[in-house]
């Protein structure tokens, strides 16, 4: 089937308590199967690392090299909205006109990361950085965001180089402020509108050497083997590192390491789980840095998966902001049920416990710094397995333009409440 045509996508959109039948979560039978192998392996004298237990399910290809991987590559007209390399993206900020762009950092292999801005800022009392003010009990203190007139906006690129549908999204949204169309040529005025209406921080490619590295440009289409292959990588001995097992080993150089992947940076860091009190490389203090320096309201850190549409609980921060992510979860899906395109179930929101341990990951880290009601989004690469949600480049496109519409309609609506997103009042 042409990897353009629309397939049959999981689930039915529309409505919010329909059971995602395209999870995440590995079925009950499969569960088990890791868990005796993880036993067995554990036992077997010089037996490997726990996390191989891991590497596949019985169904998929354990072993494949790099040149294996790019002999399976098939030729794709990838349409012309598409961004999935950074190659170009200088010379597309040199043109800019409405906005600005700033070069922030050089990743590991000297690649510049950008930071595109919409909006003039405004200047508002900034005397502590926001745990020193949270301690002062005055968020306020870090800085009035609810004296500002506008809501600003933080937009964060994929940080794995293999997702770039949130590249493609975001350089879209860059047309858009830019023309009023995106670059299918469609109008979009009525997003640019919005976008107007706030502070637009863009940063498209949060990891330009894990996108460099991403020879296929688009996951659409791939099969699942394939598709781990080139996020995650392999091991010495070919096998594919799957997830999870294959953040077990950070950062992922050395020589257990085959094929690295597009997850990792040039110095094999994944910058969504760096060591924020003591960094390992470049892209992620950047990131943070810049929403340190402007106090988003709101942030995103756009990433892609096989499921539908899924906006995920922020991990450590206040039941309050997950509330409020909760809360944006349900007009963002609202609006991809109206444009009858598939969506995830709602997060929800609850304490972080040792029994159920999520990481302080990048996200996280994004509150901490900066006050802003964070998130991840995943969009839906389109992996050919019968368990992922199919959908079409448009409609990752369109998936990826009605969830920055909910972000920027959210925040209008809570500063015209007098309050930020992430609950701030105004005196």
């Amino acid at each position: 089937m042409s990897r353009g045509l629309r397939l049959t996508r999981c689930g039915t959109p529309g409505a919010a308590n329909t059971p995602n039948i395209c999870r995440e979560e590995i079925p009950m039978k499969r569960s088990i199967y890791f868990i005796l192998m993880s036993l067995a392996l554990a036992a077997a004298p010089g037996a490997a690392a726990p996390q191989r237990a891991f590497a596949a399910a019985p169904d998929q290809v354990r072993k494949m090299t790099y040149q294996e991987a790019r002999q399976r590559l098939r030729p794709a007209e990838l349409p012309a909205f598409w961004v999935g390399s950074v190659e170009d993206l200088p010379s597309r900020w040199a043109k800019l006109s409405a906005g600005h762009a700033r070069e922030i950092a050089r990743s590991p292999g000297g690649r510049p990361l950008h930071l595109v801005s919409y909006g003039e800022r405004e200047t508002v009392k900034h005397p502590a950085n926001f745990n020193s003010a949270v301690g002062g009990r005055d968020p306020a203190s870090y800085m009035d965001k609810a004296a500002r007139r506008k809501p600003v906006v933080y937009f964060v690129g994929p940080v794995h180089g293999h997702e770039v549908e949130g590249l493609t999204g975001l350089v879209n949204l860059v047309q858009i402020m830019e023309t009023g169309r995106d670059l299918r040529g469609k109008d979009q005025s009525a997003l640019r509108s919005l976008g107007g209406q706030c502070r637009l921080l863009i940063l498209p490619a949060g990891n330009p050497d894990g996108i460099a590295r991403f020879e296929p440009r688009a996951i659409h289409g791939m099969p699942k083997d394939e598709f781990q292959f080139w996020g995650m990588g392999t091991w010495a001995d070919d096998s594919i590192a799957f997830w999870p097992g294959s953040k077990r080993q950070h950062p992922r150089t050395g020589p257990e390491i085959g094929w690295m992947g597009c997850y990792f940076n040039d110095k094999g860091v994944n910058p969504m789980h760096d060591e924020f009190l003591a960094p390992m490389s470049t892209e992620a203090p950047a990131i943070l840095r810049a929403a340190m320096d402007e106090g988003p309201d709101l942030a995103v850190s756009l990433h892609s998966h096989e499921s539908r549409p899924a906006v995920l609980r922020p991990a450590y921060v206040p039941l309050e902001v997950q509330e409020q992510v909760r809360s944006l979860a349900e007009r963002a899906y609202a609006l991809l049920a109206g444009r009858r395109l598939p969506h995830g179930s709602l997060p929800e929101a609850r304490p972080d416990t040792c029994k159920n341990m999520d990481s302080f990951n990048l996200v996280s880290a994004l509150h901490h710094i900066s006050g802003a009601a964070a998130f991840t989004f995943e969009c839906p690469h389109d992996v050919a397995d019968e368990k992922a949600c199919r959908v079409t480049f448009d409609e990752i496109l369109d998936i990826q333009l009605s969830v920055y519409e909910a972000m920027l309609r959210f925040a209008m609506d809570a500063k015209q409440k007098g309050a930020s997103p992430a609950g701030q009042k105004s005196n």
